[in-house]
């Protein structure tokens, strides 16, 4: 802490106030924050139960019990069993396993290619902004969930690196999540290319190339960490729009087959309630509606944490 003090020859010595770096201060903003914190918890107990989930519950495709076929909640079964007398809580937390990996992964993909682009649009401009902008904007022009169905359909019975030891079938989960990468990179990119414009011709960009520095080298060393904040938010944001696109898929019959999901579980269950069975829905939605609304309200304060404009408040 910066303040002033008298020494013994009769002056006075300033300290001089130590700042916070932008990190620093983001992180001490959001420990403060109460409803930052309990939904990082609860974030990270759906993150552990996906982790968890799949080792513990392995055999749980095999354990088919039809003497106990759609029984409701009990001591034994919290949510009941589904069609084939298996546990819908068991079912639910492999469906976390499901949605985590896949908003992961997706994003994993689509935040770096978003950011790169964007950067080099951003500060190269000429026909490279010309064409990245072309890009997006054309691919803007298309609903996201008719670039997503398209995808998919075009995935089918398809292998990327065929006949090697990372072989994925795009059928399944590798391509869900290649096609939610190809198609969510776009706001990213668009947001990133603003913010690389403005940042470009601030002083300390302009003394770096006075110096005779690169411009690749700049646009590494000085201007990327300068909107690294913005990946991170689009990170989190974005992981509940690839959860939701993974619900609504597995909903239509073109998401993930071969493991179990939230959006499989909602289809499985629409006719359920007209018989009474509320379970498994509520199972699913419950689930989903905590680790969204966890993810929405971690995402907006952590976007306000890392907004460089309200740093002093």
């Amino acid at each position: 802490m910066g303040g002033a003090e008298h020494n013994p020859a009769g002056g006075t010595t300033v300290h001089p106030r130590l700042g916070r770096s932008l990190w620093s201060d983001a992180l001490r903003r959001l420990l403060r924050d109460k409803a930052a914190v309990v939904c990082f918890a609860v974030i990270v107990i759906y993150a552990l139960v996906a982790v968890i989930s799949p080792l513990v519950l392995s055999g749980w495709k095999d354990s088919y019990n039809y003497d106990n076929i759609n029984a409701p909640p009990s001591h034994s079964h919290w949510l009941g069993t589904d069609v084939f007398g298996r546990s819908v809580l068991e079912k639910t937390f492999l469906g976390a396993s499901t949605s985590m990996t896949v908003g992961f992964w997706s994003n994993i993909l689509a935040v770096p290619l978003g950011m790169i682009l964007g950067a080099v649009a951003g500060y190269y401009g000429g026909w490279l902004d010309d064409v990245i902008v072309w890009l997006y904007t054309t691919l803007a022009s298309i609903p996201g969930i008719i670039r997503l169905i398209a995808l998919k359909f075009a995935f089918m019975d398809h292998k990327l690196l065929a006949g090697t030891p990372l072989e994925m079938d795009l059928d399944g989960l590798a391509g869900l999540c290649l096609a939610l990468a190809v198609t969510s990179w776009i706001g990213t990119c668009r947001l990133v290319r603003a913010e690389v414009m403005k940042v470009r011709e601030l002083d300390y960009v302009l003394a770096a190339r006075a110096t005779g520095r690169r411009g690749f080298s700049i646009l590494l060393r000085h201007v990327l960490p300068n909107v690294l904040h913005i990946g991170i938010i689009t990170f989190s944001l974005g992981f509940v729009g690839a959860i939701t696109s993974e619900v609504i898929l597995s909903y239509l019959g073109l998401g993930i087959k071969e493991m179990p999901s939230w959006g499989q579980m909602i289809d499985a269950a629409r006719m359920d309630l007209v018989v009474g069975r509320w379970w498994e829905l509520a199972g699913a939605v419950g689930a989903m509606f905590f680790l969204v609304l966890a993810w929405n309200v971690f995402g907006d304060r952590l976007r306000d944490a890392l907004d460089p404009r309200l740093k002093n408040v």
